[in-house]
């Protein structure tokens, strides 16, 4: 009996996967493509699921101008929350926050950066001002409006880029979540930086060997599991390597010296919405002193709260905390 059941499941399981297989082929079809301004996407859609008459859930891609497939999700019909993920991730680092604020009501929105996720693989346009472009697109084609945007590491320089350069009439508030801005770098003018030689590490570890870097970065200080006493779980790294390696190396090469290099101190500066930075003060991989204290130093309507003894990638392994303190700002 038991034998019949587990041929029953295997098979089934073979099926499902074979079937996941096909889509995630169809997602890579397309080759790369060239960077550009972005203005009027166009967008592929695949089946919604429904509600009572109503569209609740959808995964689909937006078109860019210069012909990229951006991937997201757009789940529920309240005022919309747009997450941005942190680098070499996906929409799918959002999976906490996604559905807790899908529960409370609101419309919730993830994408996959360009070269990142189930987006196209992209040998050009991988820096922030086309970050921050492919991010408007988004919202011209779901015509975000009143709209909330998160954003974690990298994605919170990509918010601050999209608000400051594309945001007026259509976004209410700003989060920044362990996020990079306003210079990672080591420079004359930003001497508590991180030195050149930090990223120019990254960069030689990705390209020596990409899938162990992808697995040493989230078992190590991504997640604060270095720290003695820490509390590891095996699926969290093992899910932060799956995401790393759907996207393209060419990509992820690129976007170290879009996230470690990029000045954000006049998107900062140009920024009027309520504007929450939350930040661990145990984040090594964007040390608190040279982020989070400064930039809300630049914003003019920005709230700094600090966590105690929390890593880099608190929101998920503190998502309940996190949540709470999103709602509660969201509300207010």
């Amino acid at each position: 009996m038991i034998s019949r059941y587990r041929t029953a499941f295997l098979t089934a399981f073979i099926s499902r996967k074979q079937r996941q297989a096909l889509r995630h082929a169809e997602y890579f079809h397309q080759g790369s493509h060239a960077g550009g301004p972005v203005d009027q996407p166009t967008a592929r859609a695949e089946p919604a699921c429904h509600l009572n008459g109503k569209r609740t859930m959808s995964s689909n891609f937006v078109t860019t101008a210069d012909g990229t497939r951006i991937f997201y999700k757009d789940w529920g019909t309240g005022q919309p929350l747009v997450f941005h993920h942190g680098w070499p991730l996906s929409a799918d680092d959002w999976d906490a926050q996604m559905l807790f604020f899908l529960h409370k009501g609101y419309r919730v929105i993830a994408h996959d950066r360009r070269g990142h996720g189930r987006s196209d693989q992209t040998e050009n346009g991988n820096e922030m001002d086309t970050y921050a472009a492919d991010v408007a697109a988004l919202a011209a084609h779901l015509d975000l409006r009143d709209a909330i945007h998160i954003g974690h590491s990298t994605g919170g320089g990509e918010v601050a880029r999209y608000v400051a350069k594309h945001g007026k009439g259509r976004v209410a508030k700003a989060v920044l979540i362990g996020a990079v801005p306003p210079i990672m770098v080591k420079s004359e003018k930003n001497p508590g930086g991180l030195p050149l030689e930090v990223f120019d590490g990254f960069r030689a570890a990705l390209a020596a060997n990409r899938a162990q870097f992808f697995r040493d970065v989230p078992a190590g200080p991504f997640y604060g599991f270095n720290r003695q006493g820490a509390q590891v779980s095996e699926g969290v790294i093992d899910n932060w390597w799956r995401q790393g390696m759907m996207g393209g190396t060419k990509a992820h090469y690129d976007c170290i010296k879009a996230f470690s290099e990029t000045d954000f101190t006049e998107d900062l500066k140009q920024i009027e919405v309520p504007t929450l930075v939350m930040h661990g003060d145990d984040d090594q991989i964007v040390p608190i002193a040279d982020s989070a204290l400064l930039s809300v130093k630049l914003l003019k309507n920005g709230t700094l709260k600090v966590y105690p003894g929390l890593p880099h990638g608190m929101a998920t392994t503190h998502a309940d905390t996190i949540n709470a303190d999103l709602l509660s700002f969201i509300q207010s």
